[in-house]
């Protein structure tokens, strides 16, 4: 890494998030902005919108993207990194192409991305992208001088990522009764996705079945685990499983769903199951109702012990792994020689590209996008 934290030439970063309901009346609004252009009825949001209302209308993401913000500041300034931290969401308040406004405004012309999602798909990066599209598009629409912008690497098996939820696996383990502690398998939970989403993910003709995504999660899935057995003593078995299918079910999502899992693993014997949500930066709504509602009474139902560990969060090394991100790209940019921070940490993938190649998880129907090698955007 570069020994100077100067971030020239970009003078911001933006935080990029999903965004979520902050109150009951806000649920049904949020859902349209998430479904917009798939034609769901109003009554069928409702419905969706249960799982809000279950936590009184409010999603905790935003409150986890506070936190983080503030963790990144706080993180930037110790190590005197000088640049402004900005924060927009693709489908609520602060909406991305308000902020981006405001960054223009500010006089902000070379800005950096960080999404909250660490793996390569459609929806965890390729939207993204499009989004950041959709908001130049309008910015532009109204005359204002465009800023370039790139988009940190997927940074899924960097050890800052990677740490915290060693730990909150080990503390889950540690949480389970002793007769059942060393016996219990780990089940990595992430988002499914439609299969061939999955097999289109990444530059397709560097991965197999499930595509990147897939890949992706079983290097980190393996990286865990072997870091517990490692720490334990005990070689605890695991699997990859899915959460929060949504979708027609005549279409294919990726398996097997974790309450069949844990089902499975219950006829087969198995006395306890940490839940290791892997797939999510921060426990926004998927893994509060998904994990700590659903599954939580699926295992209370079957008499199965569980524990579910934490995500990352506003974990001070999530931060620091951002800051050593931030300043990769910031060397790659000025074509200095880059030996990427976590080298020798990173599993089997090693990093990832700086540059979504063209084609790179691909949209059902063509999108303009920014940030990547087909940017519409220079």
């Amino acid at each position: 890494m570069p020994d100077a934290l100067d971030a020239t030439p970009y003078d911001a970063l933006l935080l990029l998030s999903f965004g979520g309901p902050e109150g009951p009346d806000d649920v049904v609004p949020f859902l349209e902005n998430v479904t917009r252009g798939r034609g769901i009825p109003k009554e069928r949001l409702k419905e969706v919108g249960q799982h809000y209302f279950l936590f009184g209308g409010v999603s905790p993401i935003n409150d986890q993207n506070r936190a983080l913000l503030d963790a990144l500041r706080k993180d930037f300034a110790d190590h005197g990194v000088d640049l402004p931290i900005y924060w927009g969401n693709r489908n609520w308040a602060p909406y991305l192409t308000d902020t981006l406004r405001e960054m223009v405004a500010d006089g902000r012309r070379r800005i950096l991305v960080l999404a909250t999602s660490a793996y390569a798909s459609y929806s965890g990066c390729r939207q993204y992208r499009e989004n950041l599209a959709d908001s130049l598009a309008q910015l532009q629409a109204e005359g204002l001088e465009l800023p370039k912008i790139d988009k940190l690497r997927h940074y899924f098996n960097h050890p800052g990522f990677l740490e915290p939820m060693i730990d909150g696996v080990l503390r889950s383990l540690a949480d389970l009764p002793e007769d059942v502690r060393d016996g219990a398998h780990i089940a990595f939970t992430t988002h499914s996705i439609p299969t061939a989403a999955a097999d289109t993910s990444g530059p397709v003709e560097d991965h197999g079945d499930g595509g990147a995504y897939v890949e992706q999660h079983l290097d980190v899935a393996e990286l865990i685990a072997d870091a517990v057995r490692e720490r334990t003593g005990v070689d605890h078995p695991w699997q990859l499983v899915y959460q929060s299918r949504s979708g027609a079910p005549h279409i294919p999502w990726l398996e097997p769903d974790i309450c069949d899992h844990l089902e499975e693993r219950h006829a087969a014997g198995v006395p306890a199951i940490v839940m290791a949500p892997i797939g999510f930066v921060s426990d926004h709504m998927e893994v509060l109702y998904d994990l700590d509602t659903e599954a939580k009474a699926k295992g209370e139902e079957l008499g199965l012990p569980l524990r579910r560990s934490a995500t990352v969060g506003a974990d001070p090394r999530f931060a620091a792994a951002i800051r050593d991100l931030v300043l990769e790209r910031v060397a790659v940019e000025r074509g200095q020689e880059v030996t990427p921070c976590a080298l020798g940490a990173l599993g089997a993938l090693g990093p990832s590209h700086h540059l979504c190649p063209v084609g790179c998880c691909p949209a059902r129907a063509p999108r303009p996008a920014a940030a990547g090698a087909d940017s519409t955007y220079a």
